[in-house]
């Protein structure tokens, strides 16, 4: 049976079964919640407190999922509200910038697939219960998996659903016997073509301000890359800008966000961003010089400087971010599947609902979705 009671100014509580919700609108007050609990390296605190701060035109909307009879939290969920088109949209604080999304996990949540089930179900009738009238809730990029734990939210979807999906490379405890496995990138003779300028090195930055300082080289070197593509770039916006450099400002000093660079005399040819949790590395940002360092390909190096670096520093798995680049088979990654889910809470969001569903039917038929994209861009 389904009851709606006030909790707080702010907030509603939704019970099915015996699971209640709880929504927060200020991230502060979330915070502290499941400080212990299993999360991705995207749900971690200093990529949140980063998140709702540079975002601050998106509402936050965070849910605390937690059993009915004990009041005991089962797991939280990041997520924003905005309008778009008239629809009004849930969806998780990401904007794009997160490789994957997911809830926040009890350590010791008991996710059998009846209780993956209930807290899905429970979360869709609290949304739909509020007096916002939310239209569409949609839950991108979502791993199978969270600290070892089953997501209860994919339960509404296919794995696999999303049109991307995490690259990840798996090492063993010989860095040695990994390059040998990438011999036909030439990384090695790379290294020694820039080795030959005065000055060349690689490094980590130490403390925030060298962090910032290569942060501010990649946005001008991936925005020349980006307009002579011909593509738009907006990571070097007010908002985005204040988000890298905030991650960076908070998770430096304890290795949790890592700037790296490829420095000679002469100038920065190359820059790196990336996030480590544990022995997992996601590479997010790469920028190079242009085409004047071309003979030791600086963007492809930097890269492997950095694996290399986290490699001896614990790290084995290294996700190469979403998206299909070429070089990303190179460097021996395997596609890691993502999941999307998308519910209409209201008719208004059901067009929108069945619009994904359908594309993400299509992507089981890699020809036809193909040929539906190239209709799709000929009406536009």
């Amino acid at each position: 049976m389904t009851f709606l009671s006030v909790e707080q100014p702010d907030g509603l509580v939704s019970s099915t079964s015996n699971i209640a919700v709880d929504f927060l609108r200020d991230w502060r007050q979330a915070a502290s919640r499941l400080s212990a609990g299993h999360r991705t390296a995207f749900q971690h605190g200093y990529w949140l407190d980063a998140w709702y701060e540079a975002f601050h035109d998106f509402a936050p909307l965070i849910a605390i999922i937690s059993d009915a009879a004990t009041g005991k939290d089962i797991a939280m969920v990041p997520m924003i509200s905005h309008i778009r088109r008239g629809i009004r949209i849930v969806e998780f604080a990401d904007l794009g910038v997160s490789d994957n999304n997911a809830p926040i996990l009890a350590s010791d949540a008991a996710l059998d697939a009846a209780a993956m089930d209930a807290i899905s179900l429970a979360l869709v009738e609290a949304l739909r219960a509020l007096p916002d009238r939310f239209d569409l809730l949609r839950l991108k990029k979502m791993p199978a998996q969270v600290g070892g734990k089953p997501n209860p939210l994919v339960a509404f979807g296919r794995i696999g659903s999303s049109s991307l999906n995490g690259n990840v490379v798996l090492m063993g405890d010989d860095y040695e016997n990994y390059q040998a496995s990438i011999k036909r990138m030439q990384m090695p003779r790379c290294w020694r073509v820039f080795s030959r300028h005065q000055g060349a090195r690689f490094e980590i930055a130490a403390d925030v301000a060298r962090a910032h300082e290569l942060l501010d080289v990649m946005d001008v070197q991936q925005q020349a890359r980006m307009r002579k593509l011909g593509s738009r770039f907006v990571l070097n916006d007010d908002a985005h800008a204040q988000f890298y450099r905030e991650v960076a400002r908070q998770g430096v000093a304890e290795g949790y966000a890592v700037v790296a660079a490829l420095v000679c005399d002469e100038a920065v040819i190359g820059t790196s961003f990336g996030i480590r949790q544990g022995a997992t590395y996601y590479l997010l940002r790469i920028s190079h010089g242009g085409d004047s360092w071309s003979s030791c390909s600086p963007g492809l190096l930097v890269a492997e400087r950095t694996m290399a670096a986290m490699h001896a520093a614990g790290v084995r798995r290294f996700d190469l971010s979403i998206g299909n680049q070429d070089y990303k088979r190179r460097f021996g990654a395997e596609r890691v599947p993502l999941t999307d889910v998308s519910v209409a809470l209201t008719w208004r969001g059901a067009p929108f609902a069945w619009r994904d569903h359908a594309a993400q039917g299509l992507r089981r038929y890699p020809a036809a979705a193909a040929l539906a994209a190239r209709a799709i861009r000929k009406m536009r």
